[in-house]
């Protein structure tokens, strides 16, 4: 089973696993209990090989995991309300409820970290001058400024520092699992909550990477076709992006890999927090039920 690839994803009150071929939801009741979603996840390479092809493994991870997302975050929802919310009549979110406000952020991000640097780039034109590659650093700059200014914004809510708690018990718990060691609180609490193969990460390198991609856009287009191809050429900077992470982690023993991914480590700061001991346990629990219906499957794949 140590060979095997899992990652995860905080959700409200609880964590969610997801290995080759499973995917496990924890998430702790307001009265302390523990509750489990869990279901086998067939690969999509299975069914249809050019999946399995780089660049496009990468963009067909990103919308899988999008998927899979809304409806952790759903189950999570749902069963993190307070049972006297629940008596005084408040339905369930349902799937479709999450899903359209997973679009809508899906949408505010893309206007907030693609749009909106062009935007402020192109005012910018009469000072920075008309060089496409200085306009690009420029709008790269901006875009990175913006995400982690972002970041730093969201990580000062309550709210959110508990689910960042949750993110620092699932990568507590993944390195725990690397190592070979016995799921249990007291060898999981001694892992860093920074972990190279973080969405953290994958973001930040989806910033950086959008540079070089985007340079290749005509500048003399108007800025509704610049700001269209942006969109359009999402699924490529996420599939070299999920290339880039995917050889990091398996380098990240040379000193050359350590450097280039410290910055992401260093944003982890903003996204992890130090986990108490009943985080941990709802952090483990996922893993094993994950592990449980993975029964025992192992390929090399890198799930993020």
């Amino acid at each position: 089973m140590s060979k095997i690839n899992i990652g995860g994803q905080a959700v409200i009150e609880g964590v969610m696993m997801r290995a080759p071929r499973s995917m496990a939801i924890a998430v702790r009741r307001p009265s302390g209990e523990i509750v489990v979603k869990k279901d086998e996840v067939i690969p999509l390479s299975e069914r249809f090989p050019v999946v399995k092809l780089p660049i496009i493994r990468g963009a067909v991870a990103l919308f899988s995991s999008l998927i899979i997302g809304i409806t952790a975050l759903n189950f999570s929802a749902n069963e993190a309300m307070a049972e006297e919310e629940k008596e005084e009549g408040k339905k369930d979110i349902s799937s479709w409820a999450m899903a359209g406000t997973m679009a809508v952020a899906f949408g505010f991000g893309i206007l907030l970290f693609f749009i909106l640097p062009l935007y402020l780039t192109k005012l910018l034109v009469p000072i920075i001058g008309d060089s496409n590659i200085v306009f690009n650093l420029v709008d790269g700059v901006i875009r990175v400024a913006v995400f982690i200014l972002y970041i730093f914004s969201i990580s000062r809510m309550n709210d959110i520092q508990r689910v960042f708690q949750y993110h620092g018990a699932e990568h507590k718990s993944i390195f725990a699992f690397e190592a070979g060691e016995d799921l249990t609180v007291e060898n999981v609490r001694k892992y860093s909550c920074l972990h190279p193969r973080c969405g953290t990460s994958f973001l930040l390198i989806v910033m950086l990477v959008s540079i070089l991609v985007f340079s290749l856009i005509p500048k003399l287009w108007p800025f509704y076709l610049k700001a269209g191809s942006r969109v359009v050429l999402l699924p490529l900077i996420a599939g070299l992006s999920y290339e880039i992470l995917k050889w990091s982690a398996k380098h990240d023993h040379l000193p050359i890999v350590k450097l280039l991914i410290s910055p992401g480590l260093a944003l982890q700061r903003l996204t992890t927090r130090e986990p108490d001991d009943s985080q941990l346990e709802v952090a483990i629990r996922s893993m094993e039920e994950a592990l449980e219906v993975n029964a025992g499957y192992k390929d090399d794949r890198l799930v993020v």
